[in-house]
């Protein structure tokens, strides 16, 4: 090959890695022509000659309708292997592939399903994935092979991709290795021309030539076979400018133009159908009258390849042969794939050739590709089953059948992620729709476009207008609307469009309850929310509470539209319900992993990290949060990386990291509407001002929480206000916080609760009886998973006996909370703790950095797991990696923390109840 000495370079550091058991993954982009296709050849040369084995797919134009087509390609010679996976993955593939009559297919059980089958594979013999036009891909393979890129970590799997520049969703492939493919160097171009030109070049003509193309090889080629004589040798005039992708297309236009006509039709046929079934294209052939002989001129030509495949020699005379026909000549073709296409095998392909084959409107085509439809969402295709509805509308007649369709396309494009084809499919289907339900149906689908693409402060009042116009029609929706509501209006916060948090309550509370709703429902938990919300604490109470036990007596647990754990976590926060938020929501992320529900995985994990913050396991909590962006990284939304640890370095005292998440906290909020932001983004800074003394400043920060009093936030507050307060001699402020505390804390009555009450009223009490209200917070809080809160009890109780000069019992106390916030990394409470002690006579060691703080996130993640007892296969089905990802891991575990066993991890991560213990979402 000439030039392409860095591309090369990558390729051959990639299948080093590959054979040596790592892996990986490199893009290569480039415009079309340039040598990506070449390199690729390049790669499976070279992967011949060291023992590695190769997979190939590329990408076809016509294909992009078929929901996991490429995919099936792609794993066909690995499908023997599908009874070795996992049931639910298996059921996932054989649904996404067409292989089993399995109604339902989740696309990340497909994703993790297709990572195990090409790992097992790369087991045996190191294999090389070639992924050439990927651009060309249908959107539910290009996720999945997506989200297989980006999980290789320890396999001998390597991926090499090669795109268009103008890939249509970059996205997907944004944060992997690539490589953008550019022209060749000018003297290798010069070669290359030279080599291609059979009669004299002139040398400013080869100048010209090389500085229009930008060195794309193809170009050069091309052109050199499309100039003429005199053109070459300076005599007559180059086309200026020479526009190099339209001139290719225009240059294979005319090759093909040049043929016969029965050549013509059979190049046409072959650019309308899948890739994968020749069969199919004869037998459309043989309906057209044609003959094995048509393909003679075109392979003469150097249209087509010569061989058993007989494909067209480059993509672009694919796609100019297609778009060069006229509207008959397209009609015809498409009859005829009809006719020999298998109703049974291929219903989704038939369905759409008759569809393409239609002159005008037809209910009938419109019918078989509105069945299409329902087999394409069963398999997974989204963007397939969007696709086929909009033609259907198309095609149908009736114009509120037509509305229908069109509403049912936006619905379907909205779940496969493009959201950009979304308003222009409602826009086409509100003025005719005549149900209620439809029309509230179409406001819901344009809220949660909305949401995504400009953010949260419009979609309650949307929602309030969606349930408006279904008025008592469906009281199943409503109250799905009114849930979808709630959850946005207590993430937005004031101010919102058109709406205030109090009317969105108002109006949840003003809706008859649907007394058919399931136990797992999260209508009464929303209830609860929009009683307290919009007529005050003591008014849902009681509702939450009920909500809470109801949600966990419940047999089965179900995510919904806005994934359930953000409800249940402000809602069990708020009645001061660690025990409910931690069963509950690790029962939601179990549920969300066993299906693939990355969406809502990543969510319930972010807080079930929360959790962890609060019983002291602030190692454990960072993995969670790592993991919940690795999930959300997956799924292609843009995380912002440390958005949720502010509270996490808060309670580490890593002051500049905490400033820092902050900054970024208020850029996001007023960015997407997410009011609730500021309010997280303020506790966390109030913790750090407490853990530094600076009661002051972190009463400044309490006070807009306490105001503004919104669930969850406004309660837990109370607390640290209470204690802020005291010690910067705010008497009135402290009373009125602790007022609103007792009032709450007796209606709630947990441990939790009470715990925290009798610590605020020791705080506030200049009497000997605090000393009953510190053993009382000592004594409750030591009965729920909440260590941290139970450490600064012992820690405010330490102090309050130093400065009494009790000093062998403030030793105990100070002794327990700064060996718990030490152990924990809790740097600036342990500190507080230790000048404490120092003050009784006591020295305290300062805390040595420990090992196991130098773990990576997943190796956190893994060594969790494995100290919980589980097996490989079993953690890298919960992580959605593979098992010899999660031996990669482990290996590094043991080497930095000395381990020869993995019953010593625990112990290396903490002691139990610390780090070495496990939560319910590490074991679900």
């Amino acid at each position: 090959m000439i030039g392409r000495f860095t591309e090369r370079e990558a390729i051959e550091q990639l299948l080093d890695s590959t054979r040596d058991g790592l892996g990986g993954v490199l893009v290569l982009m480039g415009e079309a022509g340039i040598g990506k296709t070449r390199l690729l050849e390049h790669a499976a040369a070279r992967a011949a000659g060291v023992d590695v084995g190769l997979t190939r797919l590329v990408g076809v134009e016509a294909e992009q309708l078929l929901g996991y087509g490429a995919l099936h390609r792609l794993l066909r010679p690995h499908l023997n292997r599908i009874d070795r996976l996992p049931a639910g993955q298996q059921d996932a593939l054989n649904a996404a592939l067409g292989l089993a009559d399995i109604s339902h297919s989740d696309r990340y059980l497909v994703g993790l399903a297709t990572l195990a089958l090409l790992s097992s594979a790369a087991s045996e013999l190191p294999m090389l994935c070639l992924i050439d036009d990927v651009h060309w891909l249908d959107r539910e393979s290009a996720e999945t092979l997506a989200f297989v890129a980006r999980r290789l970590h320890a396999d001998s799997l390597g991926l090499i991709f090669a795109a268009r520049n103008d890939l249509a969703d970059h996205r997907l492939f944004a944060a992997m290795p690539s490589l953008h493919v550019g022209g060749l160097p000018a003297s290798d171009a010069r070669e290359l021309l030279s080599l291609a030109v059979g009669g004299h070049l002139d040398t400013a003509v080869a100048d010209g030539i090389v500085a229009g193309t930008g060195g794309n090889p193809l170009a050069l080629i091309e052109l050199a076979s499309r100039l003429g004589a005199e053109q070459l040798a300076g005599v007559a005039p180059m086309p200026e400018p020479l526009p190099v992708s339209r001139l290719l297309e225009e240059h294979f236009r005319q090759s093909v133009a040049a043929l016969p006509s029965d050549t013509r039709t059979l190049l046409l046929l072959m650019a309308a159908a899948p890739t994968d079934d020749m069969a199919v294209v004869w037998h459309a052939a043989g309906v057209l009258g044609l003959s094995a002989r048509s393909s003679v001129a075109a392979v003469e030509a150097g249209v087509l390849d010569h061989g058993a495949g007989l494909g067209f020699r480059h993509p672009l005379i694919r796609s100019s042969v297609y778009a060069a026909a006229s509207g008959d000549d397209r009609r015809r073709i498409h009859a005829a794939l009809e006719e020999a296409s298998d109703p049974v095998r291929v219903p989704d392909r038939r369905a759409w050739h008759r569809a393409q084959a239609a002159l005008g409107p037809d209910d009938a085509a419109a019918a078989d590709l509105d069945a299409a439809s329902d087999w394409a969402r069963a398999r997974g295709g989204y963007s397939a089953q969007a696709l086929f509805l909009s033609k259907a509308a198309e095609l149908t007649v009736d114009r509120t059948e037509r509305a229908e369709r069109y509403l049912a396309a936006a619905q379907a494009h909205l779940t496969s992620g493009d959201r950009a084809a979304v308003h222009p499919l409602l826009d086409l289907a509100v003025p005719a729709l005549r149900s209620p339900s439809a029309r509230a149906r179409a406001l819901r689908i344009r809220a949660t476009a909305e949401l995504f693409d400009t953010g949260n402060n419009g979609v309650p009042a949307m929602m309030l207008d969606a349930v408006a116009e279904l008025a008592d029609a469906d009281p199943r929706m409503t109250w799905e609307l009114l849930y979808e509501a709630m959850h946005a209006a207590v993430i937005a916060r004031d101010p919102m469009h058109r709406t205030t948090l109090a009317d969105v309550a108002k109006a949840a509370v003003v809706t008859p309850h649907r007394p058919d709703a399931p136990a797992w429902s999260p209508d009464p938990l929303i209830k609860g929310l929009a009683l307290r919300t919009a007529y005050g604490y003591e008014s849902g109470v009681a509702t939450i509470q009920e909500a809470l036990a109801r949600l966990r007596a419940s047999a089965e647990l179900h995510d919904v539209a806005s994934p359930l754990s953000i409800i249940v976590s402000l809602a069990a926060d708020d009645v001061w319900d660690i025990e409910a938020s931690v069963e509950i929501v690790g029962r939601l992320a179990a549920a969300d992993r066993s299906q693939g529900a990355l969406y809502g995985l990543s969510l319930s994990l972010a807080v079930l990290a929360y959790t962890e913050i609060l019983n002291g396991r602030l190692t454990a909590a960072d993995a969670l949060f790592a993991e919940a962006d690795d999930y959300a990284t997956a799924i292609g939304l843009t995380t912002q990386g440390d958005l949720n640890r502010a509270l996490l370095y808060a309670w580490m005292g890593r002051e500049n990291d905490v400033r820092a998440v902050v900054a970024m906290m208020e850029v996001v909020a007023t960015t997407y509407g997410l009011g609730m932001l500021r309010q997280l983004a303020l506790h966390a800074l109030c913790v750090l001002d407490l853990g530094m003394g600076r009661y002051d400043e972190a009463l400044r920060h309490a006070l807009p929480i306490y105001e503004e009093d919104v669930p969850s936030q406004g309660n837990l507050v109370l607390p640290l206000l209470v204690e802020a307060a005291v010690r910067a001699g705010d008497r009135d402020t402290a009373a009125l916080a602790l007022k609103r505390l007792e009032d709450r804390a007796r209606l709630a009555g947990t441990p939790w609760a009470l715990g925290l009450l009798a610590r605020c009223r020791a705080l506030a009490d200049e009497t000997a009886d605090a000393e009953k209200w510190y053993r009382e917070s000592i004594d409750l809080l030591a009965t729920v998973p909440l260590a941290a809160e139970h450490a600064r009890s012992r820690l405010l109780f330490g102090e309050w006996l130093r400065r009494r000069r009790r000093r062998s019992e403030a030793r105990i106390h100070l002794r327990a909370a700064y060996e718990s916030f030490d152990a924990w990394g809790a740097s600036l409470f342990a500190e507080r703790a230790r000048i404490e002690l120092l003050a009784t006579g006591e020295t305290a060691r300062r805390r040595v950095p420990e090992t196991r703080f130098d773990l990576t996130p997943q190796e956190r993640q893994v060594a969790l797991r494995a100290a919980s007892g589980l097996t490989n296969a079993e953690i890298a089905s919960r992580l959605f990696i593979t098992t010899s990802t999660v031996e990669f891991h482990l290996n590094k575990v043991f080497r930095k923390l000395g381990l020869t066993s993995r019953r010593q991890i625990a112990a290396a991560l903490g002691r139990p109840g610390a780090e070495g213990g496990l939560s319910s979402s590490d074991t679900a």
